[in-house]
């Protein structure tokens, strides 16, 4: 609600995508992310993933995605040159995750995705969960018993107010502290190195779990002097 639609011709093209992803290779520039909103919804995704991998320079090019649409893309956004995904998921309840979203049958299809994901062989699987005083803080504990089982990499992050949410995060903050005092209930969590990325997570680990837990914390420990990111955005800013 509330969003502006942009023209087709008020978005870049991929040849401009390109042509600036090129310009900053030659800075220096090594990984490119693709993100959005959701990228996945922009048609011929996967011919611009090509096009970025084939850029001198370019060594790592991953996908942030709530992967209601990847199961019939996965394989081919693997071939194409996507090495990571990050996943947002913010609840393992399909009533709470359709809710979220407000699309029913979003819960199974981001399920699907995940399933074609490691099939595919993407490896790591990032999972990006936004906590919610009141929505899913009562899964903290579920997400982290997944990386007992699954090699998922769960980053849990605080909830940033912004907008005309302001009032609504301001209720629903949970700190990073009282996060991983939670996950602490189920055992001891061992510092760990956490996967590739160069994020600004920091993760630990169960002992024995193929996977890890981590804390993303905008608000508590803000981040923003170590940055090393640039965003350029769908109608063609580069943002700081």
């Amino acid at each position: 609600a509330g969003l502006e639609w942009l023209r087709r011709d008020e978005i870049l093209r991929f040849e401009e995508i390109v042509a600036i992803v090129q310009v900053l290779a030659g800075m220096g520039l090594k990984r490119v992310r693709l993100t959005g909103g959701e990228p996945l919804v922009r048609r011929d995704l996967v011919r611009l993933v090509e096009m970025l991998a084939a850029v001198p320079g370019i060594e790592d090019i991953a996908l942030s995605t709530n992967a209601v649409l990847l199961a019939p893309l996965a394989a081919e956004l693997r071939r194409a040159g996507v090495q990571r995904l990050n996943i947002s998921l913010d609840s393992l309840r399909p009533e709470r995750v359709d809710a979220i979203a407000r699309r029913p049958g979003s819960f199974a299809r981001i399920m699907d995705g995940i399933a074609a994901a490691e099939v595919a062989g993407f490896d790591p699987i990032k999972v990006n969960t936004v906590v919610m005083r009141g929505r899913n803080d009562d899964e903290l504990e579920d997400f982290a018993r997944v990386t007992m089982e699954r090699p998922w990499h769960v980053r849990f992050i605080e909830v940033m107010p912004v907008g005309e949410s302001l009032e609504v995060s301001a209720r629903e903050f949970v700190s990073a502290f009282e996060i991983l005092e939670q996950l602490r209930r189920l055992g001891e969590l061992r510092p760990a190195e956490g996967p590739p990325g160069n994020g600004p997570a920091t993760y630990f680990r169960f002992p024995g779990a193929p996977g890890t837990v981590g804390v993303i914390t905008p608000m508590s420990h803000s981040f923003c002097d170590d940055c090393n990111r640039l965003r350029l955005t769908a109608d063609g800013h580069l943002r700081p």
